[in-house]
C-alpha cells in the first residue's frame, strides 16, 4: 500500500508525542511490557485509495481488543444478529474492560456488549469452525481481506503470554460456562482469543480496515461487499457507544469519531463514509487507551472537522 507521508501530520504526531512520558505500557501481559513508550503512528486511508502517513509506521502491534469489532463481524455473519445479542448484550457498561461484576448482577446473566472481555470471549465462542486452528485460519483470512494484506498472522510470543498468564479471563470463562453463555472447553476458546488478540499489522493495514468500515462494510479497492451493510452499521455503532473501554462517552463528545482501542497502544477509526484512521501508540492511560494517541485524535478531528455529530 502506497502511504504519502505528511508534513502536517508529522507535526501533529510530534506534538501528541510529548503526552507518551505521562502513560505507562500494558505490563500485565509480561510480552506488552517490552514496547517502545515514545513511539506513535497514524496513517488515514480513504475509499479512493490516498493514504496519508506520519511516525513510526512500519511499526507491528497486536490487535489486543480491536479485534472484538473484527470478530463482531464474523459472528455476525456466522450466527446472525438474533442468536448474536440473544447471548451478548447492547448496553455500555461504566466498568472496566475485564470486570466479572455485571455477570454476577445482570439476569440473565449474559456480558453486557461484545467490546468487554467477557462479551468478546462470547462472541468468540461463536466463530464457526471444527477446531480452534479452523476457527483462527478463517478469522485470519477474513482480516487478511479487510486490511488487503494475505501476509498478516498472529504473534506466537504475546499469545504464549497472554494464555499463560489470563487467569481472570478464564474465570469469565467458567462463569458464563456456568450459565450457558458457552459450551466450548474453556482451555480451547483461551486458546483461540488470546491468539486473535496477539493479531499483528500495522497503523497502514489499520486504517484500511477502518476504511471498510467507514464506507459499510466495501472494500474501498475492489468494491466488494465484504461485511454486510447492517453488520458494518452495528460494529461502528458499538465503536461509538463502548469502543474506548469507560471514556467512551468523553471520547464521542471530544473526538467523534466510532474508534476502538487495545490495550498494545493501537486505535481504530472509522469515519462514516470518509476514511479510515489507524494509529499505534503503547504508551497508556489509566483507562488503557493510547494517550497520544486520543490526544492526536482530538487534535486531528478539530483541525480537520472530522467528529460525525
Amino acid at each position: 500500500m502506497q502511504c504519502h507521508s505528511s508534513e502536517e501530520l508529522e507535526g501533529l504526531v510530534e506534538e501528541a508525542r510529548q503526552l507518551t512520558v505521562d502513560g505507562h505500557v500494558a505490563d500485565y501481559i509480561p510480552a506488552l511490557a517490552h514496547a517502545n513508550q515514545d513511539k506513535l503512528s497514524v496513517a488515514l486511508y480513504y475509499p479512493d485509495g490516498r493514504c496519508y502517513s506520519a511516525g513510526d509506521t512500519e511499526e507491528n502491534f497486536t490487535l489486543q481488543s480491536i479485534s472484538k469489532v473484527l470478530t463482531l463481524a464474523l459472528a455476525l455473519m456466522d450466527r446472525g444478529e438474533e442468536y448474536v445479542f440473544d447471548h451478548v448484550g447492547q448496553e455500555p457498561t461504566g466498568d472496566p474492560f475485564n470486570s466479572i461484576a455485571k455477570l454476577e448482577t445482570n439476569k440473565p446473566s449474559k456480558p453486557l456488549n461484545p467490546m468487554i472481555n467477557a462479551g468478546a470471549l462470547a462472541i468468540t465462542h461463536m466463530i464457526i469452525g471444527d477446531t480452534v486452528e479452523d476457527r483462527l485460519e478463517r478469522l485470519l483470512n477474513f482480516i487478511r481481506k479487510l486490511s488487503g494484506n494475505p501476509s498478516i498472522n498472529y504473534n506466537q510470543i504475546i499469545a504464549q503470554s497472554e494464555l499463560k498468564t489470563g487467569h481472570l479471563n478464564r474465570s469469565l470463562c467458567y462463569f458464563m460456562k456456568q450459565h450457558g453463555v458457552i459450551d466450548e472447553p474453556v482451555e480451547d476458546l483461551m486458546d483461540l482469543y488470546t491468539k486473535q488478540c496477539a493479531i499483528e499489522m500495522n497503523c497502514l493495514d489499520l486504517a484500511r480496515i477502518g476504511c471498510v468500515l467507514a464506507m459499510d462494510g466495501a472494500d474501498p479497492v475492489s468494491g466488494e461487499q465484504i461485511i454486510p451493510r447492517d453488520f458494518a452499521r452495528i460494529a461502528k455503532t458499538f465503536m461509538v457507544t463502548c469502543g474506548m473501554y469507560n471514556a467512551s462517552g468523553e471520547f464521542a463528545i471530544k473526538v467523534g469519531i466510532p474508534a476502538k482501542s487495545g490495550v498494545a497502544g493501537g486505535i481504530m477509526g472509522s469515519l462514516p463514509r470518509t476514511c479510515g484512521i489507524g494509529i499505534c501508540g503503547p504508551s497508556l492511560d489509566d483507562k488503557g487507551n493510547s494517550i497520544a494517541g486520543i490526544r492526536l485524535l482530538e487534535m486531528m478531528s478539530k483541525k480537520y472537522s472530522l467528529s460525525m455529530f
